[in-house]
């Protein structure tokens, strides 16, 4: 049986377990569980000194069929074979720009492939590497927790009110609500065009969004970028009746916030900040979004992982940076420019890798890489054409944006 990776708790959230996280990974399944299977067959042993041979030399054999993507928290063994990098939402776009690529494998997580696959053509085959790279943050909001939410805005008189927001880091169900009820994803760098767009669709002016699936991502662009006070924003806890909130609260609300995070991001706590202040004096602090609200506010940069890694590219020889964002990118920025006389560091002293990001390992992918060279699709990911429907439409709307 495979271990099971639990992320580390973060503390004041009171996130508590849905029946899906109680599933054996690798043993049991769920369709509506980001959760997945064991691979069929035997992947080839972590110890072969020959898997990275073997993953180039089936790349090569399949040629301009398959197309590799990969994700900027993927491990260095998986990223050297990556034909683009990116973030998930660029890298879904990269896929859709190579109609030529009959495969695409995506090294990253499950609800990057869906997305995948709902921008690419039929006649694409999207292929994750391992079933079982979900993400924490998006298994965090089902669909069955979306819909009991909406029937509370319903209930409380608000719902013809409330635009959803979801945040590119969700399921393809949750995209997929959110094209039916009217609304648009968005991703870290562009949240705050996409709230301000959600915040024009209603005519009088008394628009509500509901912010899914990040607290964090939704309250720091409301209030950091967009001059809300933190009493305008509400959570909303799935696992509460009426999501722990009162109708009146409910109703004075301007941003009802999903009450999910980021398992890497969510650890960062206002201490690392002041610690690392005090250990490397005139260092710069840059998180991401993710991140808790005090640490934002206290940070002297915020931005995408993109906006990391240019604003990065853009620093001064010898100057020192302090990182919030998973470990595997930052440890990979400070590699690229230390001979540059950058000191880059992880912010937290505690390493926090990304560890469903990083069941992608290298033998899966040769696994998968090899399966494809075989003639034997494996782990493809395929939205169900109804749900495609509204989840693209909701991107659409996204890419339609200023």
């Amino acid at each position: 049986m495979r271990d099971v990776t639990t992320a580390h708790p973060v503390q004041d959230l009171d996130v508590q377990p849905t029946p899906l996280a109680l599933l054996l990974l690798g043993r049991e399944a769920d369709p509506r569980s980001e959760r997945g299977v064991e691979c069929p067959g035997d992947l080839p042993a972590p110890s072969d000194p020959d898997l990275v041979e073997r993953a180039r030399a089936a790349k090569e054999k399949l040629g301009d069929k398959v197309f590799v993507l990969g994700h900027h928290y993927q491990r260095d063994e998986v990223i050297q074979f990556a034909d683009v990098t990116g973030d998930s939402f660029k890298l879904a776009r990269d896929a859709a720009a190579r109609p030529e690529a009959e495969y695409i494998v995506f090294c990253g997580v499950h609800f990057m492939a869906e997305s995948a696959d709902i921008l690419t053509t039929d006649d694409q085959q999207v292929v994750l590497p391992d079933l079982a790279a979900g993400c924490s943050m998006a298994d965090m909001a089902t669909a069955e927790q979306v819909a009991e939410c909406w029937d509370v805005l319903t209930e409380a008189g608000i719902a013809d009110q409330v635009v959803p927001v979801s945040y590119m880091n969700s399921s393809a169900d949750i995209k997929a609500f959110t094209g039916r009820h009217g609304g648009t994803i968005c991703t870290s760098s562009n949240a705050e065009r996409a709230l301000e767009w959600a915040f024009e669709q209603r005519e009088s002016g008394a628009a509500k969004v509901l912010f899914l699936p990040d607290q964090h991502l939704g309250r720091n662009t409301a209030v950091r970028d967009m001059g809300m006070s933190l009493d305008d924003c509400v959570v909303y806890n799935p696992h509460k009746p009426n999501g722990g909130l009162t109708v009146e609260e409910l109703r004075s609300a301007k941003m009802i916030l999903w009450r999910g995070h980021c398992s890497v991001h969510g650890r960062f706590s206002l201490d690392s900040v002041d610690d690392v202040r005090e250990r490397i004096p005139g260092v710069n602090v840059l998180v991401h979004p993710e991140c808790r609200h005090e640490v934002v506010a206290a940070a002297d940069y915020v931005g995408s992982t993109e906006y990391i890694i240019k604003a990065l590219e853009a620093a001064p020889a010898g100057s020192k940076w302090a990182i919030g964002t998973e470990l595997n990118l930052v440890r990979r920025l400070a590699n690229r420019f230390a001979p540059e006389g950058k000191e880059i560091v992880f912010l937290d002293k505690t390493v926090c890798f990304c560890s469903t990001m990083n069941r992608i390992d290298l033998p899966h992918l040769v696994w998968a890489l090899e399966s494809l060279a075989d003639g034997k699709l494996v782990n493809r990911i395929q939205v169900d054409p109804e749900t495609e429907k509204y989840a693209k439409l909701a991107l659409e709307r996204m890419l339609a944006l200023p």
